[in-house]
């Protein structure tokens, strides 16, 4: 049991790593090597935890998603503000998933498979959550379908745009004007719960340790 410990919390300090590198070179420029060198290992050593450099990088990318994990059907549109708002406290990890969503897009790359299915699922959440929230139709008129990759779109483009510009992007305060516009219509301007309630306070913010 102590040398499986051992091998998982190696395998965690090695993702670490790598999450740090892809940052900092991107997925292309990375290589086995400089993630070996970071965690005191060969290259031959890494290889005994990831045999290769695809494998390596879904690792990461399952890594990044199980640490952002909520149990299914426990989102709220509240909770998208506040990942938000988190992610805004880790710009080297929002910045290592951006480079490679951005490289993803290119022939071949061995993580599109990985975010063309992710992706799928995203969308899906979300307009279960848009349903939950609103019904049907959201007050503008659009199905939560219509509208679950225009609000992953927001959330991408901010991060892009916060990496690339921090002190002029406030990234959770656009994605809350953001949610606030899907309410727009709704009476006093804004989100309506479904069962027509009390409106969402958006600036609500649940503990960290809250799911």
């Amino acid at each position: 049991m102590a040398a499986r410990a051992r091998s998982e919390e190696r395998r965690a300090e090695i993702l670490r790593a790598a999450f740090e590198v892809i940052a900092e070179r991107g997925y292309r420029g990375a290589s086995l090597g400089a993630v070996a060198e970071r965690v005191g290992l060969t290259q031959q050593g890494l290889l005994h935890y990831f045999p290769t450099k695809e494998a390596l990088l879904v690792a990461v990318l399952e890594a990044r998603d199980q640490w952002d994990a909520v149990p299914r059907g426990e989102w709220r549109l509240d909770l998208l503000g506040s990942l938000v708002e988190y992610n805004a406290m880790r710009p080297g990890i929002v910045q290592t998933f951006s480079a490679l969503l951005g490289e993803s897009v290119t022939h071949g790359h061995p993580a599109r498979a990985f975010f063309t299915k992710r992706y799928e699922a995203v969308r899906g959440n979300f307009a279960a959550v848009l349903r939950a929230e609103y019904g049907d139709r959201l007050p503008g008129g659009l199905t939560p379908e219509a509208a679950a990759p225009l609000m992953v779109a927001a959330m991408d483009g901010l991060q892009y745009q916060w990496l690339l510009a921090p002190d002029e992007v406030d990234m959770p305060g656009a994605f809350r004007d953001f949610l606030r516009l899907l309410g727009a219509g709704s009476p006093g301007g804004g989100s309506p719960g479904a069962d027509g309630g009390d409106d969402l306070d958006l600036d609500q913010r649940p503990r960290r340790d809250e799911p």
